[in-house]
């Protein structure tokens, strides 16, 4: 039986541990020097790290099914917990372990006295992420999510005593609170009509189901808390008012894995429960909508910052929308190309935060403007900065690169000819707006712009969240240098692609995850792997994304020597920017608001093309 084994003890002994060592540092963290603080918590993280990657090599041969305390099915029906680790689950709680290990190294002595607490927290959310992804229950997935949120809302408020954190920490609660109400409401819908919770047991409930209406209602309700979580416009408000105030590794957490989990969680309750009920032309056209306006809003509103965590949340945003317009295909090569791009999106995204903190570190400000030339002493960082620019535009060979190539791919097989310019223009966008800001900062390129010639105000300048420094320090340093070399790993060793590809396929199998979870059913034999591998035309609008990204920082920063007449070519557009900018209002109520008009219309989408 799949359940029964060595490698099924895996997942509950790696989050026990996370939760165990968690509990006695908050207990005895105060008896402990800091740095033992800090060298426990980095072992806890590296044990678990390890533990993922036996549990991951041990997923190539199947599922790993686990049923806590033992409460096996029987006949199909079961009444105890199940924790399924599939190669795509496990490979997300490797990632979450790896880029929590990096925010740790980059924290050493990184804070003044905070105890344990953030070693704490961290830990936590850690246990949050890797139980969401490993979870076979609907509800224990509802659970985990949120103790995840409820860490995450202590973390960006971590700095108590500067009112932005908290007002950030505030906004970031309330919409995603919201959104937990509603997910638990469609868990409550579910288990009202079918009695179960279990995602093998109501994917078999489900299985032959005629769609109607509670069954619309219940998966977008379901959805909606995941959709939250990722940032999906109109659900996004939040992500830049608690990216721009949380302490700078937090916002790797945020930015690098947590957003990708909503969109996992989405998928994963479609593919499993949902997916031999609710057509695929229907719940593919709501994600592939709600996909692309993401994209498009996020690259704008990043562009048009000068805020760098600003910048760089609204870049995620922006890339979010892309991961959801790629998984939204609802196929093999679309779903590839979406895992993929979040592996080398979160190399990338953690090192450009990592830097950003550093900068902040250093010269006591994240406002591109106010830095201009200030970081022409530096030696390696500008290079690094500048790299990571590219890599986010979709340079090859980074992770990033092969992700965007496979996804181009993947959508227009699929009939959607648009998705290769959405992708070249969002990921055009984003890179060009991060070398915008690196050309500035590191190397004093373009005259510095007057504050009443920017487009975007500094908004909530952030203090120092740790004392000056004179010069950047190794343990800072080798987390940005070691993320960059794994995004790059990602796209040039051949071995991954495939194996995502693989992975991607065994994650749509919505019937062999309940046959092997619900009734013990022998893993099925792999099948031949999709190649899944850079193509000519990947790479050439690959490198069309570089030059566009080049080009737009060239011309944002000499805007101001530009003719008149070019200049007045961007000013119809003045007016939307401007509606756009209102939007995000910073005003709690507007994005409660926001939220439900998303609600309606994520249902609308689903529901109105079924009847």
């Amino acid at each position: 039986m799949p359940w029964e084994g060595t490698a099924s003890s895996f997942a509950p002994v790696a989050i026990g541990v996370l939760l165990l060592v968690a509990c006695l540092l908050a207990a005895l963290g105060k008896l402990l020097p800091r740095w033992a603080v800090d060298a426990v918590a980095t072992v806890a993280v590296v044990g678990v790290v390890a533990l993922d990657v036996v549990l991951l090599r041990a997923t190539r041969a199947g599922r790993v099914v686990t049923w806590v305390g033992a409460w096996t099915p029987s006949r199909g029906s079961s009444v105890g917990i199940s924790l399924v680790a599939d190669r795509l689950g496990a490979g997300l709680a490797l990632l979450a372990g790896v880029l929590v290990l990096a925010a740790l190294v980059y924290s050493w002595r990184y804070f003044e006295d905070v105890g344990a607490h953030y070693q704490v927290l961290i830990l936590l959310f850690l246990a949050g992420m890797t139980g969401f992804v490993l979870s076979g229950d609907v509800f224990d997935m509802f659970v985990f999510f949120e103790l995840m949120g409820a860490v995450a809302y202590a973390l960006t408020g971590f700095l108590v005593e500067d009112d932005t954190a908290v007002q950030g920490a505030l906004n970031f609660a309330i919409i995603n609170s919201l959104g937990a109400y509603f997910t638990l409401t469609g868990i409550g819908i579910l288990y009202a009509r079918y009695g179960a919770l279990g995602l093998p047991q109501l994917g078999e409930a489900l299985a032959g189901q005629p769609p109607d209406a509670l069954l619309v209602i219940a998966f977008c309700l379901v959805c909606v808390g995941f959709l939250v979580k990722a940032a999906v416009v109109p659900f996004h408000f939040w992500t830049a008012d608690a990216e721009a105030v949380a302490p700078t590794p937090v916002c790797l957490l945020f930015s690098g894995v947590m957003v990708a989990l909503g969109v996992y969680g989405v998928d994963r309750v479609y593919s499993t429960v949902f997916g031999e009920v609710l057509p695929h032309d229907a719940v593919r056209r709501a994600l592939l909508v709600l996909g692309a306006l993401t994209a498009l809003v996020g690259a704008l509103m990043c562009f048009l910052q000068r805020h760098l965590k600003r910048l760089l949340a609204y870049s995620t945003i922006a890339h979010v929308g892309l991961f959801l317009a790629a998984a939204g295909t609802l196929d093999g090569p679309g779903t590839t190309g979406a895992a993929v791009y979040v592996l080398g999106h979160a190399g990338i995204k953690g090192a450009l935060f990592l830097i950003a903190g550093t900068v902040l570190s250093r010269y006591g400000s994240v406002d591109e403007v106010s830095l201009h030339g200030r970081g022409r002493d530096a030696r390696v960082m500008p290079w690094l900065a500048v790299v990571a620019g590219l890599a986010l535009a979709g340079l090859p060979p980074f992770g990033t690169g092969l992700g965007k190539a496979i996804s181009e791919e993947a959508l227009s097989a699929s009939g959607f000819r648009w998705g290769p310019v959405l992708f070249v223009l969002v990921s055009a966008l984003t890179g060009a707006a991060v070398l915008r800001a690196a050309c500035r900062i590191y190397f004093g390129l373009g005259p510095k712009p007057q504050d009443d010639d920017q487009d975007e105000a500094s908004g909530d300048e952030q203090d120092r969240e740790t004392p000056a420094l004179p010069r950047v320090r190794a343990t800072m340093l080798l987390p940005i240098a070691a993320l960059l070399i794994g995004a790059l790993a990602i796209g040039a060793v051949p071995a991954v692609a495939r194996g995502v590809s693989s992975a991607a396929r065994e994650f749509l199998d919505g019937q062999g995850y309940v046959q092997q979870a619900l009734h013990g059913a022998a893993a099925e034999p792999p099948a031949p792997l999709t190649e899944a591998a850079w193509t000519a035309t990947g790479v050439a609008l690959d490198v069309l994304s570089v030059l566009l990204a080049a080009g737009l920082a060239a011309l944002a920063l000499w805007k101001a020597q530009l003719p008149d007449r070019l200049r007045t070519v961007t000013r119809p557009m003045r007016s939307a920017v401007a509606a756009l900018r209102r939007a995000h209002s910073g005003h709690v109520g507007d994005y409660v608001a926001w939220l439900l008009l998303g609600i309606a219309a994520f249902t609308a989408l689903v529901g109105v093309p079924m009847i």
